[in-house]
């Protein structure tokens, strides 16, 4: 589940961790996907075949995560059209939102006038 994603890159990052090696699924996929594309992360890539592939990750020090918000929860989704999308701590973070054309930040979907699931906010 991207939760345990976000909390294991903080960690490592507070840790100061060159990389991070995790287990590869499609939602954390496109979550890293997105935050390498927004300059939290500096590269990823996805290594191995099928049953036991992983995700290895490599921070970028000069921005590091600061703060996470999680807004979507097992237990309660948030979701919202893209009218309601509010900048992040004025525009320094990003918010992630899950769309049906898949997982993009805030801004992006606003640009393709799309709601969705309003997954997390990262500064």
């Amino acid at each position: 589940m991207y939760i345990d994603l976000l909390i294991k890159i903080k960690n490592a990052e507070a840790a100061r961790k060159d990389s991070l090696k995790i287990r590869h699924t499609q939602m954390d996929a496109a979550v890293v996907d997105v935050l390498a594309r927004h300059g939290f992360l500096k590269k990823y890539e996805v290594k191995g075949r099928l049953p036991k592939r992983v995700i290895e990750i490599d921070f970028n020090l000069e921005r590091p995560i600061l703060g996470i918000k999680l807004l979507s929860r097992p237990s309660r989704r948030l979701y919202a059209g893209y009218k309601d999308f509010k900048t992040v701590k004025s525009g320094y973070g990003i918010l992630v939102v899950s769309t049906p054309q898949g997982v993009m930040s805030g801004v992006e979907a606003k640009k393709k006038k799309i709601g969705g699931q309003l997954l997390f906010e990262i500064w």
